[in-house]
Formats: structure tokens, sequence, C-alpha cells
């Protein structure tokens, strides 16, 4: 027994039971320990109970190491700074600042560095970025604004809250920061997504001759796997092994995560195997570079042999094993990992229900994700996120929305990925005002300085027709990425501004982007909604040739759209037969189309045919074709063709029309009866038609159905759904107020004063509806 040589010592030094305390490995030897210290007069000896204070907050026993704290009645700054410390390692935050707050209002003692660095790591546990402000001005009013521990903490508080900008701030105010100062930032830029950030941040220590130690290199090895940088990575690998931190496991680790990432899944697996006895980090690493390869078999038999090992599988593995990556067709495989961890106990666990949300919504399993949500008692922000876009990517944007609203009310902070996917809902939905007040809350919340947040800005700005906002947002963007370049070039397109996705993709080639496969698809719908067809052609041209990106059916039917909206669709045809890949539904749909426009006949036919081969369900084709018929009065033919798609049970979706008045979003369909103001949206739309007859205007019919009476197939024309829309914004704003409808990301505004010639090319262009 650990104390059975000091019974019959008569007095024992202070040291002897100080070495003893720190040598206890069991709860049972220090209370036996702590017994002696009691009956040899010790206990109120405040260095002797300093000590045991700490011990037994090490063990978790931090209620009674308060207690123990309780019995000194003048305790000194070192004993509160210990249990400070102790509180906020046993998940108390709410006691470290309790008695951080006891320390300064009712002691003469002052905190010094280690105080707030201590208070300030406990606060952030807190869910109110409050305390911690807080705690950060104290710090700075007591002279420690510079200090390494505090600066340090207050570091990490402001990075585990997303404050990115802020957290680069305090760090960059350090005079001389240490290896675990610079560790904090850059694991915690990793896991704020932060990837280019954190890589700098790392370059920038081995600039200033910081020394670094493995877990910099650990920390640092995610950010290149996850921008799949390998051969940077690599130089990593090289500095490790230089070092001698290659065979550390964590480095290893993080090895087998960049090598899995890079899509170089033997690498990964010969490195795993390096590790004599991995451990579990390092088995879900390897579960998840497998699921990530998409070699689901591989991951499910890894998981067996962790399993067989004796090692036993926690909310990491099993998130590992989730086929986030490559959910479509392992829906089977989704639900029996769900039932794994329903029998594992961690069903509920955040990240699992997180992951398992992510796979349903993706599988278009909107009612499991949301069930499973729903069930998940403490939803982490990752899990508010999941099913906000869940909703987003499902077109469910109001349910988006609601549900970000709801997470406004309980007062969940959001994050990047938070605003990005709500924006991404506002765009789909052209609720402009609410992406208005997002964008106050980004400015709010200082992400405005975020890559994604702002690309995903001004592509909702520009979805929702305010491309001067879009194009405002982009100028002033200090970074920039290839997606950014590609939505503004998108977002030009959307307006018909060809010549300006023209200039900025000139722009972007001189600014050393290199461009993607989106790129040009970008740029080829800009020049096709333009006409801008020896510019598109140059553009396709050079993708293959100068770029060496291999053009996909996007390409292919983009560059048909081009050249059958320009009328040349004997040059269309001649070009889908010398494509280098067989041409697909898009691409003949595109020469339907253009088909459509000029009213080819036996083109369309042919075009047709190949369709209902190659997508026979896709009844939008059936309406095409039905509709190039009518615009030659070939009735019959039209018939024949309807006929057969209501053979084959083929509906359309009922094309719908968005309007927002206020901050609130009415959505029409065409000949929509059910709004609570049809009658007045009627009216007015009667006496618009009335004028607009007036001034010699005459409905085109003749894509509407053939066999009723004229009036009849006018009135069909007339109840357009963005004719009604149209006449709601007119009953329900005041004169010279813009009107914004959004029909299929196509955005219209217009003053009140102009209502009737939009009406006039509503009515012309858009009577597939009715079909």
């Amino acid at each position: 027994m650990i104390c059975r040589n000091l019974i019959s010592s008569t007095a024992p030094s202070r040291n002897i039971f100080l070495n003893l305390i720190g040598k206890a490995s069991t709860i049972n030897q220090f209370n036996q320990i702590h017994a002696q210290v009691i009956l040899n007069g010790l206990h109120n000896d405040l260095i002797t109970v300093t000590k045991l204070t700490q011990k037994l907050a090490d063990f978790g026993a931090i209620d009674q190491a308060h207690l123990l704290f309780s019995t000194i009645s003048e305790p000194d700054l070192f004993l509160f700074n210990v249990l400070i410390r102790g509180f906020s390692l046993n998940s108390s935050s709410s006691s470290a600042i309790s008695l951080y707050s006891h320390l300064r209002r009712n002691t003469s003692l002052k905190p010094d560095n280690f105080t707030y660095a201590f208070a300030i790591s406990a606060s952030s546990s807190l869910g109110s970025k409050e305390t911690g402000r807080i705690l950060h001005g104290h710090s700075i009013v007591d002279g420690f604004e510079f200090d390494l521990f505090v600066g340090s903490a207050v570091t990490d508080f402001y990075i585990k809250f997303s404050q990115v900008q802020t957290a680069q701030r305090v760090f960059d105010r350090i005079p001389d920061p240490d290896t675990v100062a610079w560790n904090t930032l850059i694991s915690g830029l990793v896991r704020n997504c932060c990837f280019d950030e954190s890589i700098e941040v790392f370059e920038n220590m081995l600039l200033r001759g910081t020394p670094f130690d493995s877990t910099t290199l650990a920390a640092v090895l995610p950010a290149y796997a996850e921008l799949q940088e390998l051969k940077i990575g690599m130089k990593i690998q090289s500095l490790a092994m230089k070092t001698g931190f290659h065979s550390h496991a964590h480095v290893l680790t993080g090895l087998v995560s960049l090598y899995s990432k890079c899509g170089e899944v033997s690498t990964a697996t010969f490195l795993f195997e390096q590790i004599g006895q991995p451990d579990l980090i390092s088995w879900n690493a390897m579960i998840s570079g497998y699921t990530f390869n998409g070699k689901t078999e591989s991951a499910v038999s890894l998981v067996r042999e962790l399993l067989i090992s004796g090692e036993k599988a926690n909310s990491s593995t099993i998130v590992g094993l989730i086929p986030v990556f490559s959910p479509i067709g392992h829906l089977d495989l989704t639900r029996s990992i769900h039932g794994l961890a329903i029998k594992s106990g961690v069903d509920l666990n955040a990240s699992v229900s997180t992951a398992l949300t992510t796979v349903y919504n993706r599988l278009n399993e909107v009612e499991s994700a949301k069930q499973l949500f729903d069930e998940t008692p403490e939803k982490s922000l990752a899990s508010w996120n999941a099913m906000i876009s869940g909703y987003a990517q499902n077109g469910l944007t109001e349910m988006a929305i609601s549900l970000f609203q709801q997470m406004q009310m309980l007062n969940v902070h959001p994050n990047p990925v938070t605003v990005t996917s709500i924006l991404s809902a506002c765009a789909q939905l052209g609720a402009l005002s609410l992406g208005k007040w997002v964008h106050e809350l980004i400015i709010r919340e200082n992400f405005e300085f975020n890559v994604y947040v702002s690309t995903a800005l001004i592509d909702m700005y520009a979805k929702c027709g305010r491309i001067r906002e879009a194009q405002f947002i982009f100028n002033n963007m200090q970074e920039k990425n290839v997606v950014t370049w590609n939505t503004m070039i998108a977002a030009f397109g959307l307006h018909g501004q060809g010549n300006e996705a023209l200039r900025l993709f000139s722009e972007m080639l001189n600014a050393g982007v290199s461009p993607t496969g989106v790129t040009f698809l970008s740029v080829l719908h800009a020049c096709s909604h333009a006409g801008l067809v020896s510019e598109g052609d140059m553009i396709f041209k050079s993708m293959i040739h100068d770029h060496g990106v291999e053009p996909g059916q996007e390409h292919y039917a983009c560059m048909v759209d081009l050249l059958g909206r320009a009328g040349q669709l004997d040059k269309a045809l001649e070009f889908i037969k010398t494509m280098s890949v067989e041409p697909g539904p898009g691409v003949w749909g595109a020469l339907l189309g253009g088909c459509m426009i000029h009213k080819e006949t036996d083109l369309a036919r042919m075009a047709s045919d190949k369709l209902f081969e190659l997508d026979p369900d896709n009844v939008g084709y059936y309406v095409l074709l039905s509709n190039i018929y009518s615009a030659e009065r070939n009735y019959p033919e039209a018939a024949v063709v309807r006929r057969v798609a209501k053979k084959r049970k083929l509906t359309k979706t009922p094309g719908c029309t968005l309007i927002e008045v206020g901050e609130t979003i009415h959505v029409f369909t065409a000949g929509d009866v059910f709004h609570p103001q049809s009658e007045a949206i009627y009216a007015m739309l009667e006496k618009l038609t009335g004028k607009m007859r007036e001034a010699g205007f005459r409905t085109e019919t003749d894509m509407a159905l053939h066999d009723v009476e004229e009036e009849e197939r006018e009135q069909m024309v007339k109840v357009h759904s963005e004719k009604l829309a149209i006449a709601f914004g007119l009953i329900s704003s005041e004169p010279g107020t813009e009107i914004r409808i959004i029909k299929n990301l196509r955005v219209f505004h217009f003053k009140t004063g102009t209502a009737s010639y939009y009406l006039g090319l509503v009515s012309c262009s858009c009577v597939t509806e009715q079909v």
C-alpha cells in the first residue's frame, strides 16, 4: 500500500506528500494519501491542498476538488487558477466563469495571465460569445493584450465561434507566438474549412523560424488533403521524414487522409499498414478514405476487421463508413449503417446524425432525414446546416428558409456554411428581401471576407435580378477562387450580358486562374443567350486545344443550343454528327428547342425520335414537338403527340411564377384561382388586356390547343402564371414601384407603368404551360 511506510513516521515533510500525490494513479490511492495528509496536519496547508485539488481535477473528480477548495479560508491566486482550469477541463465552464467572477468581486486578488487563459478557454464551451468577449476586454484592461498564454486562449476562443478574421488579428498581436500558439491557429483554421489560410499560416511559421513539432504537421496535413494538393502534401511528408516525425502515428494518420482524399488509395493503405499499433483514429481515417473513394466494400471489410480485433466502433467510425461522398445506389447500405449506429448507441450523436441526415437528403429521402434531425436531442450547428442544405438541394426552399428562421429563434449562431446554404435557397426562390437580411447578418457576423459566402451572395443577387449588386461584391472581394469567377460569369450570362461574360473570362485568364469545365459551360451559356455564335465557337475550340478541358455532354448541348437559337440548325446537326461521344438527351433536346424557335418540323421530328428513345419518360419533349406542330397549324400531328404522352401517363409539372411583395413570396400557377385576391387579380388582368387590344395587340395562340374556339384559346393564354403575378404586383404596389417576377431562374423587373408591354411579351413567349 502506497502510504504504509508513512504511518510510523512522526513528521513527514510536505515534499514527501507532494511527491506521493503526483504519483497517485487511481482515485483509491489518492484517497489514502489524502487521509494521511489529514492525519499529519497538512489539510490546511495551502501548497498541499493546491496539489490535491489539481490531482482531483485531473481524475475528473471536480466536485470533490471544489469541496476541498472551499475548506481554505483564504485561497491564493494559484489555487483559484488551479480550480478554474479544473472546471474548464471537466466540462464545467459555467462554474469556471462563476469562480472567476467570485475572484474579481469578492477578493483582493487580481487575475493574472493564467487566470484569463483558463477562464477564456472555459468560455469557449459556452453557447454565447458574449462572455468570452467580456473576458477578452478584461484581459486588455489588465494589461495582458500581448501575453502569449492569453493571446493563444483568445485566438482559440474566436476560432471556435468561427470568428476567423478576429482570431487572426488577435494572434498577429502576440509578439512571439510559440509552437502551441501556431498549432492552435492552424488547427482552428482547418476546422473552419479555411484551408488556404491555414497553409499560409504554416508557411509563415516556417519563415519566422518557429520550431514545429509532429502536432503542427498533423494539424496542417488535413488542409492539403481537403485541397487535394498531393504534391505539396508530399513535401510535408518529406519534411516529416527529415525531422523524424514521419513514424509518429498521428502524422501517418494525416498522410493516410491526404493520399485518400487525393485518390491514392493504395498508398494510403500502405501507410496505414506502417502504423505499428493503429489507434481508433487511424482505423477511422482509413475507413473514411475507402468510403471517400467509393470503395464501400473495403470500408465495410475494414470495419469488420476492426471489430474482430476487439476495438469498439465509435461515432467517428460510423461517420467514416457512411457514404456521404457517393450516396447514389447506397440507400440500403445507409439504412444498414443507421441500424448499426442504433445498436452501437451512437445514432443520436450529433456527427453521426448529421452524416446520416446529409446522405438521406442526397438520396432524396427527405422525410427520413427530417425524422432523424427531429429525434436528435442536442443538435449541433452542423446538424442544422445539413438539414437546411438538404431542403435547399431538394428544391424545398421555403422549408429551408423556415428552418433557418427557427434556428435564429433558438439563438443558434450560424456559420459560413449555414449562410451559404440559405443564400442558395434565397436564390432559388427569388427571395431578395430575405437575401438582403442574410447579407446584413453576414456583415454582423464578420463572414463577408469568406470567399464561399461572398460567392453565394453574388449568386443570390444575380438570380434575384440585382446584377449590379452582384458585380459590386465581386469587384470588392479580396480573394476570389475559380468558383467565384464562374459564378460571376454565369450571372452575366443569366442577364443576357454575353460580352460582359466574355470580358470577365478574359480577365480571369489574365489573372492566372485556370478555367474548369464549369467555367466554359458558363461562358458558352452566356454566348448562347446573347447570340454570340462566332465567339462561342472560338471558346469551345479554345477549351479543347488551349486548356485541355475535355468537353462533356453539357458543353456539346450548349454549342447546339447556341447554333439552334441563331437559326443555324443544319450546322447544329453537323456539329452533333462530329461529336467524339454519343450525343445524349441534352444535345438532342437543345436541337429540338432550336427547331421550336424557328419552326423546323422535319428536323424536330428526327430530334424527337432520338429523345423518345433516349429519355422516353420526359414529357417536356412531347410538349415541344406538339407546340412545333401547332405553330405550323398541323393540329392532327400535334394531337397524335399529345395522345401518345397521355397514353404513357406523362404529365408536365405545372409552370409557376414567383413574386415578392414586401417580404412575402407569392407563387402563381397557370389559371390560378386559389389566391385570396384572385377576384381583384383577374379584374386587373381584364382591364390591362382591354388596353392592350385598344393599342392593337393580338394574343398569339398558334401553340395553344387547336381543338377549342379562338376566344377560349386566348383566355387560356391570358391566365399564364406570369401575367397573374404581374397583375397581383400592380394591385399590391404603389405607382412607380419596381415589380420583380421570377420564372425558371429568369428574372423580369420593371416599373408599374410598363406592365402592359410586359404582359404582351409574356403572351408571346411562354405558352408551353398550356400544352
